[in-house]
């Protein structure tokens, strides 16, 4: 992994550095939209922090598992080394719900409505922190000028391709955010999109074959993208209706949509900057 700086004798990494810009901007948008939707904002931390916790455990388990199980078996001090690398955002996404429904269960949360809050700044944040991500793609088929020379092969850039459709994504949730019609639909859009994202950029990545040249991921993408219609059919079928008198419809304006096409020239910028 890069260093982008030291404190004393103490690395500081891109991929690290990066990841903690993400959740700290999506921590910063969730509680912009508790304030919008006058929720309690140190009930909804709290929350928030569960799911971390659960969602980083759970990346880590995921990785081991799916990724390299074989080695952890031989080495298993080394699944404690965090700082290797090693973390899966299925793994986190699938583990951080499960925490948080055990969680929102004990303290009688409405799961779905802190789900809708929540949203936006998940995907912001996974969008974040793809910039810093040092697992490139699958070498280029032919020279294309976006592609990242590394040790002599031209690759994918699969981060930034997984960034900007988060981005966009993002662009989608924040705008639909006032027009929800029942608790958990966001949540669910945000599900579908991401599995759809993942799936995609996946074909650039280089990761375990399952079969028919599907890789784990995708299999779990599947498995992610069906349960999410799933969810936002039993939910929508409860009939649920929020109440948001601010805006009546479905609404993208256009500095909402400067403001997702500036991030996503931003961050292409200083992805290359990084690692060109």
């Amino acid at each position: 992994m890069k260093v982008l700086f030291e404190i004393g004798h103490f690395p500081i990494y891109i991929f690290g550095f990066f990841i903690a810009l993400g959740v700290m901007a999506g921590i910063v948008v969730a509680m912009l939209e508790a304030k919008r939707k006058k929720y309690d904002e140190d009930k909804l931390f709290n929350f928030i922090l569960v799911a971390m916790v659960s969602g980083i455990l759970g990346a880590r388990i995921y990785f081991i598992l799916a990724f390299n199980l074989d080695y952890y078996l031989e080495n298993p001090i080394k699944i404690f080394a965090f700082r290797d690398g090693g973390l899966s955002i299925q793994g986190a996404l699938i583990f951080g719900i499960l925490g948080s429904l055990i969680y929102g269960k004990i303290k009688k949360i409405n799961i779905w409505e802190v789900a809708d809050i929540v949203a936006p700044g998940i995907i912001l944040g996974q969008a974040i922190g793809r910039i810093g991500c040092d697992v490139f793609g699958v070498e280029m088929s032919k020279e294309l000028f976006w592609g990242v020379s590394m040790k002599g092969q031209l690759l994918h850039p699969a981060q930034i391709y997984e960034a900007v459709l988060n981005f966009i994504l993002f662009g989608i949730l924040w705008s639909k955010r006032k027009s929800v019609k029942f608790n958990g639909q966001l949540f669910s859009i945000y599900l579908i999109g991401f599995s759809i994202n993942r799936f995609i950029v996946e074909f650039f990545r280089t990761n375990p074959i399952v079969f028919g040249g599907l890789t784990i991921a995708h299999v779990t993408g599947i498995i992610m993208l069906i349960v999410s219609v799933v969810l936002y059919r039993i939910l929508s079928s409860r009939g649920n209706i929020k109440k948001d008198n601010k805006v009546k419809k479905y609404d993208i304006n256009i500095k909402e949509l400067l403001v997702i096409i500036s991030l996503i020239v931003i961050s292409v910028t200083i992805y290359y900057s990084i690692w060109l």
